[in-house]
């Protein structure tokens, strides 16, 4: 399969730069695999559609403040991971003020690039741990085509986020009110999503590209109720790639942890996760390919025309679809 198979021409107004007051305010597009058909909801119907023995499956990463600037301004940080506090492997911008041996100023911590990695990332050192409360920005998509504002401090975290890691929001989960969470059979994972899930896939072919790895962790006690359910519902394609993931190292879903760089494009035999809460996804993203193996690349872009028709929010405070 070529990359350009995934593409799909969108109104920019649609694009949803700013979140709804309301959380669970979002509108579902239903999706059902058996029959094509294809239903027009909101969220909060969601209850509507689970049967007794569902499971609903739930990424709890945390965000991090990711961006940061130097202090006079000329040169940018997004820290991808660390090492340790002081030790950030990150893109920079511009380049050519940040190679070997070159200082970045932050607050009263400076950085010392240690390191230039084959793909340009920076291996950068401080001398102290930068104060991420002061001087830490969101990493919001670049779509959103906006700074940061107070509101997204919480808006753009899940309401049950607890384990710190993530670069992006696992964004299907932000529908979600503590209200609401709690009339719902339900269990985590862990997945920090790194700044690759959300980036379009540049190789023309699908098996040419690299995909990014992202640390994940899954405990006893959600890997016994995720296999004693009948149906297993994943919210969002990070809680997704955790499942399948194991399923497929381990040959059987059990408690484990590490780093999955998993890649699930069409034709892919789904091995744990049976139905899926998600968001409208960028074009030519892995994020497409996935829907597009749970339900079929033909009915996914059918479905995205009638969103697009019926001007559904799109990406990260967007709407959301069920695919079942």
């Amino acid at each position: 399969m070529l990359t350009s198979d995934f593409d799909y021409q969108l109104p920019e107004e649609l694009i949803a730069s700013e979140p709804l007051a309301d959380r669970s305010a979002s509108r579902m597009l239903v999706v059902h695999r058996e029959s094509g058909t294809i239903e027009h909801r909101s969220f909060t119907d969601l209850p509507k559609y689970l049967r007794p023995d569902d499971l609903l499956v739930l990424n709890d990463t945390r965000v991090l403040p990711a961006r940061y600037f130097s202090n006079d301004g000329s040169k940018e940080l997004l820290r991808l991971t660390f090492a340790t506090p002081t030790l950030w492997r990150c893109m920079v911008k511009p380049g050519k003020k940040l190679r070997v041996g070159h200082t970045i100023a932050i607050g009263s911590a400076t950085g010392t690039v240690k390191e230039i990695y084959e793909n340009g990332d920076r291996l950068i050192e401080f001398d102290q741990v930068v104060d991420e409360t002061a001087f830490g920005h969101l990493a919001l998509p670049p779509y959103m085509e906006r700074e940061e504002r107070t509101e997204d401090k919480e808006r753009y975290q899940t309401v049950f986020a607890k384990h710190e890691g993530s670069i992006a929001a696992p964004t299907a989960g932000l529908h979600f009110t503590p209200e609401l969470l709690a009339t719902l059979p339900h269990t985590f994972v862990t997945l920090h999503v790194g700044v690759g899930t959300f980036q379009p896939v540049k190789a023309d072919r699908i098996t040419d590209h690299v995909m990014h790895s992202e640390r994940y962790f899954l405990n006893e006690e959600s890997a016994r109720r995720i296999n004693a359910a009948g149906r297993v519902i994943a919210v969002g394609t990070t809680a997704t790639r955790v499942l399948e993931s194991i399923a497929q190292k381990h040959g059987e879903l059990k408690a484990a942890d590490g780093e999955t760089s998993i890649f699930i494009y069409p034709p892919y035999e789904f091995k744990v996760v049976d139905a899926l809460v998600t968001n409208f996804h960028l074009p030519k993203s892995t994020l497409m390919m996935l829907v597009s193996a749970l339900a079929g690349k033909d009915l996914i872009f059918r479905a995205y025309e009638e969103a697009i028709r019926e001007r559904y929010r799109f990406y990260s405070y967007g709407d959301c679809m069920l695919i079942l």
